[in-house]
């Protein structure tokens, strides 16, 4: 109890600018969360799926790799589910897929931004708490009153935005290179699964359309 009253004191001592942190790191904390769940639904276990993909494709049972398209709800699993519907309708499998895999990295690194950002933001928000606690401390009302020991102990109160600030900031920044870390897993998955597509699809679909021409 004694520890969260201190901390209760500490945030007041920061002045204002505490409240622009603490709102700040809210929201860090509200991007994560919200981040972690989202990547945890579209991540799967990518090879897994391949081994499985990969022998529909190499027997023609479109119906069953799209079944399992339709059971795997990561993004890899959408992505390879757009191939095999633009195959059915003979559409550009390459064009489509390119503009699923585009989309859907869009959405993966949605909010990322505001991460960098808060990074960014929270040192300056601490510096700007820090130097009105100074300017406050050296204040000629205190030293006119024979109070030394106000500025040294107003510096000291100042400078708890800045560490405040730089302790949101490194939050943010954890944070942040966790899920760029975790966009490029995805992406380079997503990759695979276009290129198993292409490979196994669209070259079919060129053979049968050169056959077609020349009966």
């Amino acid at each position: 109890m004694e520890f969260v009253s201190q901390c209760i004191n500490l945030f007041h001592q920061g002045g204002p600018v505490m409240y622009v942190i603490a709102g700040c790191s809210l929201a860090v904390v509200t991007i994560a969360v919200e981040r972690y769940i989202y990547f945890r639904q579209m991540s799967t276990d990518t090879q897994l799926f391949i081994n499985k993909l990969q022998p529909l494709l190499e027997r023609k049972k479109i119906g069953e790799a799209q079944q399992l398209c339709e059971d795997t709800p990561a993004v890899i699993g959408r992505l390879a589910a757009e191939g095999l519907e633009a195959y059915q309708k003979e559409s550009n499998i390459e064009v489509v897929m390119e503009g699923a895999a585009a989309l859907s990295a869009a959405r993966l690194r949605e909010y990322l931004n505001y991460l960098s950002f808060i990074v960014t933001l929270s040192p300056l928000l601490g510096l700007l708490g820090t130097v009105i606690g100074m300017i406050n401390s050296f204040s000629v009302f205190n030293v006119k009153n024979g109070q030394p020991m106000a500025i040294t102990g107003g510096i000291g109160e100042a400078l708890v935005a800045t560490a405040t600030g730089l302790m949101v900031a490194i939050m943010a920044l954890a944070a942040h290179t966790y899920f760029t870390h975790r966009l490029d897993q995805l992406v380079t998955d997503m990759e695979q699964v276009y290129t198993l597509i292409m490979t196994r699809l669209a070259g079919n679909k060129r053979a049968r359309r050169e056959n077609h021409e020349i009966a």
